[in-house]
């Protein structure tokens, strides 16, 4: 019977292999021979290094034949062009079929990478590209390390995943820099959207030793490590405070993840369990648990879920289902934003920054419009005080954005997008008034939230060029870019809104024009559960505190407080129209609206007193579980009947969707993976949504 590594290799039989590729340079100075192993995979910087069993497997006989050698003076480890390594190769991940063969992968990365701190000479990396994962965990076991300035992107993602850096990486960091910087990497980083770190970070918190240009790195790292070698450069690294300091550090790391998880993810609990017991460990003590601890989470929901979205997030969104050919898609040279509010300010930026032609903003009142300019102007001001523009951009950027008290500005647009009130009559009003000046082939968009896109086109001579383009707010954070299909929506229009949306750097999903298309119903749904909770009698801190668990991003009351009272009312009223057998508007939630409330809580984060009083009667409170259990089960009978209408293509359409547009937690993988695992699909709708495993693609 074969081994667990034999066994885990061949179910990695498509395995890209990161070849280890060995070759002798003399170093300078006459310090001796170094044995240079350069880690590449054969392909371009579009395709990273990774390290499979294979790729283990290639460094280990590289370290071998090193290892076998006393003429050399040191070994360096180094990767292709832009490029060091970017981890595991989780591709096989999901095929793992039991703890052992899972068990065999982590302890074959300690086995491999551990040897390069442990041969007769200095070993050094040479972190010329993007590192992460068991690139950077290679690194931490060489002995010296450089870093290129020119570093895009440095991370250990493991937690954001549902992994533990499980390759040393719990261990050696903490050890090396000290609990709280390392914390910050393992836990924080990843918590906060997956945030990188770049070359210079590396340098100022200590894990490179030395940072060179990247023009010539590798040249300047030879000679910094020959200096080394000879003793002309002593590196002295801070001592790490193994007492206090670390204890302070994990406590005030475990506050986070309690607070932003409540218990929802077992990966960064293990992980800052991995690193506070580190702390009295010894080496093979603390490899041997991050052995167990991939073992076990290897195996695990959590982390099929977690893998599902991050390829729905890297590879769906860049392959929309149902978007039409490309060459379909018609020219964008000039773009009209009727409305001059906060949200057409945000759309101007947008378009103006990313597709760089003219963009020219209308409203009925010259002083609404002028602040409208003058909010655009005043961004571009600030991106230009942070460095992401230059002066000569901002000037440009500057002249591009300007308004009008008419829409003739729009005669020769080829894009044009409201953003008025969501009321229908007005949207047709604006809509009639834009096409008899814009040329026939020119898109009319609408960021409308809830109202028919079908029924916003059908009083126009040119209906098929409408479709919906619903943004999120914050437009410039939130990655979701909602693309609605009227009846009369042709196909010229859908590739251009695609294309469009592409040099937006927006993820654009394909929905059909049903009420609220997708995010909104669902979250409305979800926020209209909580309220009838506290309508029946339940403490509305109680019920607000209900869906906690999941640990999303914010409470459902406050998700009310950030969207408005109003609008939310508003969006709640057109599905409770539409659907009045599911939906409801909730008379506390008018009356809140009646009383001209726009704010939820005070600035103590409590609730308003006058709020809470207008949300006070009924007679029967539910309890915090049974508020949980029938939200999550009204979206999984809700979600069920999306599919059925085909609102979307698929259960990973409304994943995507809910992640970049909602910021549903990634770490849960999405909401149909969770409803799955979870076991509240079967128990409502008698099947899972994924019956053959996660599949984003």
């Amino acid at each position: 019977m074969s081994s667990p590594i034999e066994q885990a290799r061949e179910l990695f039989a498509d395995e890209v292999v990161t070849k280890a590729l060995s070759r002798d340079v003399e170093l300078p100075y006459g310090a001796g021979t170094a044995v240079l192993i350069t880690l590449d995979n054969g392909h371009d910087h579009t395709k990273p290094n990774t390290f499979g069993p294979g790729g283990l497997l290639s460094l280990n006989e590289a370290i071998d034949a090193a290892a076998a050698r006393t003429d050399i003076a040191a070994v360096a480890i180094t990767g292709k062009p832009f490029i060091f390594a970017v981890g595991a190769d989780l591709t096989g991940v999901p095929l793992l079929q039991n703890r052992e063969q899972a068990h065999a992968i982590g302890k074959l990365g300690h086995d491999v990478m551990r040897r390069l701190g442990e041969l007769h000479v200095p070993t050094f990396a040479f972190v010329n590209g993007a590192a992460m994962g068991g690139g950077v965990e290679a690194a931490l076991h060489c002995t010296y390390r450089t870093v290129s300035s020119g570093v895009p992107a440095f991370a250990l993602p493991e937690a954001f995943l549902g992994l533990v850096p499980g390759w040393g990486g719990t261990y050696l960091l903490p050890h090396l820099i000290g609990a709280e910087k390392a914390l910050k990497l393992i836990i924080e980083n990843p918590l906060n959207q997956n945030k990188m770190i770049k070359g210079p970070q590396v340098r100022e918190l200590g894990i490179a030793d030395a940072m060179f240009e990247p023009a010539d790195f590798v040249e300047e790292s030879l000679r910094w490590a020959a200096k080394v070698v000879k003793g002309d450069i002593t590196v002295e690294r801070p001592e790490v405070d193994t007492g206090e300091a670390w204890d302070q550090a994990v406590a005030g790391a475990r506050f986070l993840v309690d607070g932003k998880l409540h218990g929802a993810a077992p990966a960064p609990v293990r992980a800052l369990d991995l690193v506070a017991a580190a702390k009295d460990r010894g080496r093979d003590e603390g490899f041997a648990a991050e052995d167990d601890a991939l073992a076990d989470l290897i195996m695990s929901d959590q982390l099929k879920a977690g893998l599902y979205a991050f390829d729905l997030v890297q590879k769906r969104a860049k392959r929309p289902a149902g978007a039409p050919d490309k060459s379909l898609a018609r020219k964008v040279n000039k773009v009209g934003v009727v409305g001059a509010g906060l949200m057409a300010g945000q759309l101007a930026l947008l378009f103006a920054r990313r597709l760089d032609v003219p963009v020219v903003l209308t409203d009925l009142d010259q002083d609404r419009l002028d602040k409208g300019v003058g909010y655009v102007h005043g961004e571009i001001d600030k991106l230009l005080a942070k460095g992401r523009v230059n002066q000569d951009k901002a000037n440009r950027l500057k002249a591009q954005v300007t308004g009008s008290l008419t829409k003739d500005a729009f005669a020769d647009a080829d894009f044009v997008i409201e953003a008025v009130f969501e009321k229908m009559e007005v949207k047709q009003q604006v809509f009639a008034e834009v096409e008899a000046v814009v040329s026939p082939e020119a898109i009319l968009a609408t960021n409308t939230s809830s109202l028919s896109v079908t029924e916003m086109a059908s009083k126009l001579k040119h209906p098929e060029r409408v479709v919906g383009f619903h943004f999120f707010n914050p437009v410039a954070v939130l990655p979701l870019l909602e693309l609605v299909r009227g009846e009369k929506t042709d196909e010229a229009a859908l590739a251009t809104a695609f294309a469009t949306a592409k040099k937006l750097k927006k993820t654009a999903v394909l929905c059909k024009d049903a009420p609220a298309f997708v995010v909104n119903r669902l979250l409305t749904l979800f926020m209209g559960e909580v309220l009838g909770a506290v309508e029946e009698g339940t403490e509305p801190e109680t019920a607000d505190r209900a869906v906690a668990p999941l640990g999303l991003p914010m409470s459902p009351l406050l998700l009310l407080q950030l969207v408005g009272p109003a609008v939310a009312l508003h969006v709640s009223e057109t599905l409770a129209g539409a659907f009045p057998d599911r939906f409801s508007v909730s008379d506390q939630h008018r009356r809140m609206v009646e009383a001209g409330k726009t704010q939820v809580f005070g600035p103590d984060f409590q609730l308003d007193p006058e709020v809470k009083e207008l949300f006070s009667g009924g007679g029967k409170a539910s309890s915090e579980q049974e508020i949980l259990d029938r939200a999550l089960e009204a979206l999984a009978k809700e979600i069920r009947i999306m599919l059925d209408e085909g609102v979307v293509a698929e259960a990973a359409d409304i994943d995507l969707c809910l992640i970049t547009g909602a910021g549903w937690p990634f770490h849960l993988g999405g909401i149909t993976p969770y409803l799955d695992y979870s076991g509240v699909s079967e128990r409502v709708n008698g099947a899972k949504f994924h019956p053959e495993g996660y599949k984003a693609l």
